[in-house]
């Protein structure tokens, strides 16, 4: 670039500062000021990504006596405390087993292996010699109450217990009573009796 260029002093010279601010520049929003508002405060909590616009001197005290918590107790200070170490984002305990919980359900040995582990839907069963044969546990009294509604035995599988259902439905349906209020009722203790069994996880 040549010395004379008209670029030159473009480049080198620092523009006018104050000529610049009177342009461009907002007022001070502090209360009594008409100076120029080149620095951003932040309006608070509840208020993120709004600020005010403060000269110099106004922003320093502004600085000086922020305070984001103002106005929450102590215990809401710790809470929030805790979830800002993890960006407020809801957690939860991951690698728990259920040996920590005390929740030890469906155990088994596993072949070969010497300790127990959980196995819900015998996976392995195999390995156990139980060839795959599915052992139920034990039933609350309210599950064998709902299964003598449906006249089924403890014994009944997932697909009789259905089967039963619905044989029950249109043998106790109103339209094919012509009404009959004992029917009625006769209808709604099966099928509370079957949505029960649903909730148990036997159906």
């Amino acid at each position: 670039m040549k010395l004379d260029s008209k670029y030159f002093d473009c480049v080198r010279v620092k523009p006018d500062h104050a000529k610049v601010v009177g342009q461009e520049a907002p007022l001070c929003q502090w209360k009594g000021c008409s100076g120029p508002g080149l620095y951003r405060a932040p309006m608070g909590r509840g208020r993120e990504g709004q600020y005010l616009r403060l000269c110099l001197d106004h922003v320093r005290e502004f600085n000086a006596s922020y305070n984001y918590f103002a106005g929450m107790s102590d215990a809401e200070v710790e809470a929030y405390q805790k979830d800002s170490l993890t960006g407020h984002r809801p957690t939860w305990r991951v690698g728990a087993n259920s040996w920590a919980h005390g929740t030890e359900r469906g155990m088994g040995y596993a072949g070969g292996f010497g300790r127990r582990f959980a196995d819900p839907h015998d996976l392995f069963a195999w390995r156990a010699g139980r060839g795959g044969e599915q052992q139920r546990r034990t039933l609350k009294p309210l599950e064998l109450k709902a299964l003598e509604a449906l006249g089924l035995t403890t014994a009944a599988e997932r697909q009789e217990i259905k089967a039963r259902f619905k044989e029950l439905v249109k043998r106790h349906h109103p339209d094919a009573n012509g009404g009959d209020k004992r029917s009625e009722d006769k209808l709604r203790e099966i099928i509370q009796a079957y949505n029960y069994l649903k909730q148990a996880g036997l159906v």
